[in-house]
């Protein structure tokens, strides 16, 4: 009987990231909101954001971040098989983003749109994980969003959170490590938290809804904030028991960046009290289904993250939606 190969184990090859150029300070978003620098950064830690220029789309910063995970990884988009791109601001309803990404890059890879809001970086990694090791290809996995297009200026729970970016990470054989475990949660009870209410199928765009700002991005903000700090601990104490992991053993974390204040009320109760936690939400504010990996980046960049480390990323957003990861690093 022919022994049959075991498949190859997947991991992170490199990462990119982008942030657009134009940097707004909290004195430029507080004055429309009726608030002031000292509340934002009371409230939140942000800083400062980035925002796109108006002539910059959401797929113009997932290929400048993917261009970056390619260089790093030292493949070229020819070399790709699949490209995913997670946002929940894509250029258009259709076609997917990722279309347009594909053919920025150059690249000839089956590619698509995956939207789980600012979970949908670790959704958009568990899902093109099996399709690259069936390949035996490579895969390019963007997390990118331009929030600032539809954020209501006047709306002090949501346009002080926001900032745009892109970040990338090129998947692909490695001899030991790569991606042990991902597991995705969905609360459909709890879609109303976070939504915009117009411009989908249920309620289309029309002077009505425009009037009424329904295209609007809005968030129950106080709702959301249960739902982290009465979900997430156990979610993540599961995850890890499941892959027989002790809290101990993670080296680093990189959760979604949604607010420097939920971030410091919510980690601690995760029990991971010897991980590193990673941030970039002071610099670069909530930049949706791209925080984890710009975060991810800076981390590997800044050369935090060494071969065998443990790294856990934490997602969770709209859906409601929870998106872990387990990697064992490998580069």
């Amino acid at each position: 009987m022919t022994a049959v190969e075991p498949m190859p184990r997947i991991g992170v090859l490199g990462t990119g990231a982008y942030v657009p150029d134009r940097i707004v300070t909290n004195a430029e978003v507080a004055a429309p909101a009726g608030v002031d620098d000292a509340w934002i950064r009371r409230k939140t830690t942000i800083r400062e954001r980035r925002w796109a220029d108006s002539d910059q789309a959401t797929s113009d910063l997932a290929a400048e971040a993917g261009r970056m995970a390619l260089a790093a990884a030292g493949i070229t988009a020819a070399d790709l098989s699949t490209i995913v791109v997670a946002t929940s601001t894509p250029d258009r309803p259709q076609p997917p983003t990722a279309a347009y990404v594909q053919q920025l890059l150059g690249a000839n890879a089956a590619a698509f749109d995956i939207n789980a809001v600012c979970s949908g970086f670790v959704f958009a990694s568990a899902v093109a994980h099996p399709l690259v090791r069936a390949s035996g290809g490579y895969g390019l996995v963007i997390g990118a969003d331009v929030y600032s297009r539809i954020l209501d200026p006047r709306d002090r729970k949501t346009v002080v959170l926001f900032g745009d970016g892109a970040g990338a990470v090129v998947l692909g054989p490695v001899s030991g490590g790569g991606i042990r475990e991902c597991r995705l949660h969905t609360f459909g009870q709890m879609s109303e938290l976070i939504s915009v209410p117009a411009g989908g199928s249920r309620l289309p765009s029309s002077p009505h809804t425009h009037a009424a700002g329904l295209q609007h991005f809005t968030m129950d903000g106080r709702g959301v904030r249960e739902f982290v700090e009465t979900t997430l601990p156990e979610l993540v104490k599961q995850f890890l028991y499941d892959c027989n992991v002790s809290p101990h053993e993670i080296g680093h974390v990189v959760p979604h960046q949604a607010n420097g204040v939920m971030l410091d009320d919510t980690i601690p109760e995760l029990g991971l009290h010897t991980a590193h936690v990673h941030r970039t939400v002071g610099e670069y504010g909530n930049t949706g289904a791209a925080s984890i990996p710009i975060t991810l980046d800076r981390a590997a960049a800044g050369g935090a993250l060494r071969t065998g480390d443990l790294i856990l990323l934490i997602g969770f957003g709209g859906g409601m939606s929870v998106g872990l990861a387990l990697i064992e690093w490998s580069s």
